[in-house]
């Protein structure tokens, strides 16, 4: 977001147009504030769930300036292809963090109402609740794993200038994987069916494994040259 702002204010001009791009620009932070409050209260959503979205969201956003700060450039012209391939990919898996975070506060809201249930009308729909609360976490986990081979090239191959952007990028999105499996672990542990919860459970760790060692080599390789 403060990117985002930052932005607004590059390409104020003077007058009119300074006071619209001012407007626009505290707006655009009013509206992100408004989530962050939400966050911060004691209200159950948005939580960590939405959370992990979010930053899947903003890491992959980076990701799509790296490409965008690429693309039409002629010293990466070779790479064009791949890059414009690459952003569409990004682009699509944003709408997918954007999508899965109000998926996730959507997703257990049916599961605050099972907990004020008396305990005889409780179990059988708790059992589908849960099931339906880890689905959505698990979901964002596939989508951070999905996009790091784009953000890995765009650390190897993308504009240098912005290579930091791929580093920041890539935290964001290891941040999404680390903080969906919370929400995958808290809801298979109250889980009946046992079978069902270990596959969840075994599914997440794959991903944690495959995307954290990958999280952490894009990390390395950008900070190779950052620090040269």
């Amino acid at each position: 977001p403060a990117i985002l702002y930052g932005r607004i204010w590059q390409y104020q001009k003077t007058g009119i147009a300074a006071q619209r791009v001012n407007m626009e620009g505290n707006v655009f932070m009013e509206q992100w504030n408004e989530y962050l409050e939400a966050l911060a209260s004691k209200e159950p959503t948005p939580g960590g769930g939405s959370a992990a979205a979010v930053y899947g969201a903003i890491g992959t956003a980076l990701g799509e300036m790296v490409g965008n700060l690429t693309s039409g450039k002629k010293k990466f012209a070779i790479y064009e292809e791949d890059v414009q391939k690459i952003l569409a990919r990004l682009g699509g898996a944003r709408m997918d963090f954007i999508r899965l975070e109000k998926a996730d506060e959507q997703a257990f809201q049916p599961l605050s109402e099972v907990y004020r249930m008396k305990a005889e009308e409780k179990e059988e729909r708790m059992e589908e609740c849960l099931k339906a609360a880890a689905k959505v976490p698990m979901e964002v986990m596939e989508r951070a794993v999905s996009v790091m081979d784009d953000i890995e090239f765009l650390a190897l191959h993308g504009s240098r200038l912005a290579v930091s952007d791929a580093g920041v990028g890539i935290q964001g999105i290891r941040s999404a994987l680390l903080g969906a499996v919370m929400s995958v672990y808290i809801n298979t542990k109250m889980m009946k069916d046992r079978e069902y919860a270990e596959e969840m459970n075994s599914q997440a760790e794959l991903l944690i494994r495959k995307g954290t060692e990958q999280a952490d080599r894009i990390y390395g390789i950008v900070l190779k040259a950052v620090r040269g």
